[in-house]
């Protein structure tokens, strides 16, 4: 499975943006995707998830009611649309797969891309 995360840049507080994650290869192998983040200078933390069918999804504390996940199955893309952008926000966005609805591991990883935060 390939994963292909777009949709960084600069924005100022308050904006909103939208990144997109297009999965390609094994996708039937897939049972949930997520979006993590790592600031500099911090651990990567797990941003949100959702599953790949079905309506189950979850979000970090610090998104919640900013950010939403969602899927396209068609396009085997995932969504994080991110509105209220706080400057706290900022962070290299990776999205990843994993083959279980469950667990700590996520088995595959796309390159990061990178939103920017200015107060």
């Amino acid at each position: 499975v390939q994963l292909q995360a777009s949709g960084g840049g600069l924005v100022q507080a308050g904006d909103s943006l939208r990144l997109p994650c297009a999965a390609s290869g094994r996708t039937f192998s897939i049972k949930t995707m997520g979006w993590f983040r790592q600031a500099p200078g911090k651990e990567h933390d797990v941003v949100a998830r959702i599953n790949w069918s079905g309506n189950g999804t979850a979000y970090a504390d610090s998104v919640k009611g900013r950010f939403t996940i969602s899927r396209d199955n068609a396009k085997n893309t995932v969504y994080l649309q991110m509105n209220s952008l706080k400057p706290e926000d900022t962070a290299v966005y990776y999205c990843a797969a994993r083959r279980t609805l469950a667990g700590p591991s996520f088995h595959y990883w796309g390159q990061g891309t990178l939103v920017t935060v200015s107060s």
